[in-house]
């Protein structure tokens, strides 16, 4: 038999609405009879009737609390496999709201859903009863004349009773819907932390991605670019030293070839370090730091103390962001520090933190909120959770402190 595409939407609905309610029925009801089972046993052990006190306090309150999160399951599972709904997996702790669903809430919506199949099942048998009636003996039928007017009037009843049911499950689904969610669902603080903790990842994620990204560019830099200006410089610098019969004009040329060629190498090197060092990767980052203090335009007193004994070397992320704050912090103080004659460079690792502190002797007056090159570095501190402190008074001396988390 085929129904119109709305009647059979309709058909379907109704099936998913009563089969959700029935079998939201014994879920609800279950804590009532655990309940009925134990509040004898603990109006017994207030009235001194039973000496076994503990135990049968302890037994029924755990049963109810186990029991709380198995039905709490049952009911994710009913919510997702009949009505599509998810509902978040609650923690073994979330017992108030568990325990508040299962034995205050979920038997008040049993009773309901309990109501609604038994009307269920009494309009069916009253729509039924003429049929019922000619199913009986014509004994009975002769004996007891006017049936049929009241079998009439039951049957009219139990179809109207039946049309009502499809609207009045689909308003009680609606309302379980909407208190699962309200109890058994995420609490706006169990969200935010949630969002925090999937924007903490994406973050480290996009961290661990970008300085991925500048490795890949360093190693192209250095392997193709650089290598050819390497190339070309010494090509021109064979040409400038076998070529002596060219005219002057022809070796004024080569030599401001040759001499561009060498600054584009050292620009070129000085980008590379920039991007990711390679040094940082091979032999960590005292070889690092102490490679910037070599080459700082002013003298650098560098002290590193990361402990031997630690299981493995600081996360690649941190190790970049620690290399890059004291390069840009030792280029500042040789650009703008007024007066500085030296720097003093310190990292230490205290258990899960890593200190970076750099100092010099200059006049001071340093602002991160007038200079993007510190605002920059703060940023970039802070994209690992790190925290950036600056002390830089007139007349000196300036103090950058930067600490990084390293988890175990």
């Amino acid at each position: 038999m085929t129904f119109p595409p709305r009647l059979r939407r309709a058909l379907v609905r109704m099936r998913r609405d009563l089969s959700f309610l029935a079998a939201g029925a014994p879920l609800h009801l279950v804590p009532v009879l655990l309940c009925w089972w134990a509040l004898p046993l603990l109006a017994d052990t207030a009235t001194g009737v039973s000496s076994d006190a503990p135990v049968i306090l302890t037994a029924p309150l755990s049963l109810l609390v186990i029991a709380g999160y198995g039905l709490t399951e049952a009911q994710r599972w009913r919510f997702r496999a009949i009505c599509g709904v998810e509902l978040p997996r609650l923690r073994f702790t979330a017992g108030k709201r568990q325990l508040g669903y299962n034995v205050l809430v979920g038997p008040l919506l049993g009773v309901l859903e309990v109501l609604l199949l038994g009307l269920l099942l009494t309009a069916l048998t009253a729509a039924l009863v003429l049929v019922w009636v000619w199913l009986v003996p014509p004994q009975w039928r002769i004996e007891h004349r006017g049936y049929t007017t009241t079998a009439t009037y039951l049957s009219v009843l139990g179809l109207l009773a039946l049309a009502t049911v499809p609207a009045l499950a689909a308003g009680l689904v609606r309302l379980e819907i909407l208190v699962g969610r309200a109890v058994l669902g995420v609490s706006r603080s169990d969200e935010l932390a949630r969002r925090v903790e999937d924007l903490t990842e994406s973050r480290a994620g996009a961290v661990d991605a970008a300085d991925a990204e500048r490795r890949r560019i360093e190693r192209d830099l250095h392997d193709g670019a650089q290598q050819r200006l390497v190339s070309l410089a010494l090509n021109l610098g064979l040409a400038k030293a076998t070529l002596t019969d060219l005219p002057p004009e022809a070796r004024e040329v080569i030599e401001a070839a040759h001499r561009e060629a060498k600054d584009a190498i050292e620009e070129l090197n000085n980008l590379v370090r920039g991007l990711h060092p390679a040094v940082l990767d091979e032999l960590g980052l005292d070889a690092a730091l102490s490679g910037l203090a070599a080459r700082a335009p002013l003298p650098v007193r560098l002290r590193v103390d990361l402990p031997a004994e630690l299981p493995q070397r600081t996360a690649p992320a941190v190790e970049a962001v620690a290399y890059f704050v004291v390069s840009e912090a030792l280029t500042n103080i040789a650009k703008h520090a007024r007066e500085a004659t030296r720097a003093d460079v310190t990292v230490t690792r205290l258990g899960e933190i890593l200190r970076v502190v750099i100092a010099d002797d200059g006049m001071g007056g340093a602002d991160p909120s007038r200079g993007s090159g510190l605002r920059g570095l703060a940023q970039r501190v802070r994209s690992v959770d790190g925290t950036f402190r600056m002390s830089s008074p007139a007349g000196g001396p300036t103090m950058m402190s930067v600490e990084l988390p390293c988890p175990m």
